[in-house]
């Protein structure tokens, strides 16, 4: 699974959610189907945050280029 691309593994975890909103499952599927989608949560939550890590704007300040680290707002 962690061979997928981050836009795979989203479609993947949709998916996940979607059989068990919608499909008539046992426990025991249910079960295998939650941890697949945990799994999956938690690939996409590691390659956002290592985006996040590699962002930077890149600004002019008095003719300089400077590097200035991404600010996340809550909310966004």
């Amino acid at each position: 699974m962690s061979n997928l691309n981050f836009e795979e593994t989203l479609i993947k975890l949709e998916e996940v959610v979607n059989r068990l909103e919608n499909e008539e499952l046992s426990l025991d599927d249910s079960l295998k189907i939650f941890e697949e989608g945990i799994n999956l949560y938690r690939l996409c939550s590691q390659e956002l945050n290592k985006i996040e890590n590699k962002i930077n704007m890149i600004v002019e300040e008095n003719g300089e280029l400077k590097e200035i680290p991404f600010e996340h707002k809550e909310g966004d």
